[in-house]
């Protein structure tokens, strides 16, 4: 990656991190928080809560901002797997327990690949963002997510 490709990255980065939400009207199906020792980010998210949306995911998906992302939502956690069949960007994949609470981090999954990424410990909500965010930002094991669907969260909605 060239200085300036490296440069704009971490400028984007930057603009990814925020304060933290003031209030409950920060807490909308469209958005995903995430906090930790490393400070705390929005994302702009569709939401895929059903089987057909989990399996198709960001499939063909040519570009997607670096404030975007799509979250999975399963009705329990579980070890679950996921795949790069037909994606066609790299990813970062952020599994998280039934409190939220991030439990892995995948980075750069690479684009088409069909082996499977195992959330390694059961996993209820499934972060999908641009590859190399999450390490960008510093988001890690042990971080914790806000979003309507998280019911007992660690870091509820207000």
């Amino acid at each position: 990656m060239g200085s300036g490709a490296r440069a704009l990255l971490i400028f984007l980065a930057s603009a990814i991190v925020t304060a933290a939400p003031a209030a409950a009207q920060q807490c909308r199906d469209d958005t995903v928080w995430l906090r930790g020792d490393w400070g705390t980010a929005r994302f702009h998210v569709d939401v895929a809560d059903s089987a057909e949306e989990r399996s198709r995911g960001l499939m063909f998906v040519e570009k997607m901002p670096a404030t975007a992302g799509m979250l999975f939502v399963y009705g329990h956690a579980s070890k679950t797997a996921f795949w790069m069949k037909n994606t066609l960007i790299p990813l970062d994949m952020i599994f998280a327990d039934g409190k939220g609470q991030v439990v892995k981090v995948h980075s750069n999954a690479v684009p088409h690949d069909e082996t499977p990424i195992p959330s390694g410990t059961p996993a209820q909500y499934v972060l999908e963002i641009n590859g190399g965010l999450a390490r960008q930002l510093g988001i890690d094991v042990g971080s914790e997510m806000m979003h309507p669907a998280i019911r007992g969260a660690a870091w509820p909605c207000e």
